[in-house]
């Protein structure tokens, strides 16, 4: 079924968004989102912009040399997409951001997301195989829309199916409501966890976990 969305919506968009799994790389979707694991620095980019806004930086804390500081930057990044959805001139202007991405073996989990209808860049997806944990954010024009749910259902598949792992671990801070109603509703359920969590930045935030239970399997292309 996951193939079979990758082929129907390659086909009617042409968005050069990968249809199979590869040897290090992984690609599945959802109804409304695709996500891969980046093919281009512009992908890696635009998904680490997606979550580097004043509000997701509120849950995730991460140092300056992991976000995208500076506002028109990001915005200017969020409104592209693949190929089709990117000017021709912005990438002769930025060659350096069509060259390849080529994930690290710590990067193996990371995925962008792109929006199917549009072909924008949409947000992020990232599993910690080790930790049997993931995490994800979507762009602010992205949120509010139920999107988060169908992230977070990517997540299951992509550990369950993808990955081998017959459990995923989601955590998010208690006061993140959006985050957690999200998960609640692809399915995660409450889980034990640590009751704190020190962000990359230091502060600490109590934190909720949840869990995610399925048949595990891996695909052809670890």
């Amino acid at each position: 079924m996951i193939r079979s969305l990758l082929r129907r919506t390659r086909a009617a968009s042409g968005l050069p968004v990968p249809d199979a799994c590869t040897p290090g790389r992984h690609a599945l979707a959802t109804r409304r989102l695709l996500l891969y694991t980046p093919v281009t620095k512009l992908d890696a980019l635009a998904a680490i912009a997606a979550g580097a806004d004043p509000e997701a930086q509120r849950w995730h804390g991460n140092e300056m040399d992991q976000v995208v500081p500076d506002a028109d930057t990001r915005e200017a990044l969020l409104r592209m997409g693949p190929a089709g959805a990117t000017p021709r001139w912005f990438l002769r202007s930025n060659p350096e951001l069509a060259e390849p991405f080529e994930p690290g073996p710590e990067m193996a989990g990371f995925m962008v997301c792109v929006r199917r209808d549009t072909g924008r860049y949409a947000g992020d997806l990232e599993l910690d195989h080790d930790r049997g944990e993931i995490g994800g954010t979507l762009a602010p024009d992205h949120r509010g829309q139920g999107l988060g749910a169908e992230l977070f259902l990517a997540g299951a598949e992509f550990a369950h199916g993808h990955a081998g792992l017959p459990t995923v671990r989601a955590g998010t801070a208690t006061a993140n409501l959006a985050c957690r109603r999200a998960l609640e509703r692809a399915g995660f359920v409450p889980a034990p966890g640590p009751a704190r969590h020190t962000l990359p930045d230091g502060r600490e935030l109590d934190s909720v976990w949840y869990q995610h239970e399925g048949a595990a399997s891996a695909c052809a292309m670890p």
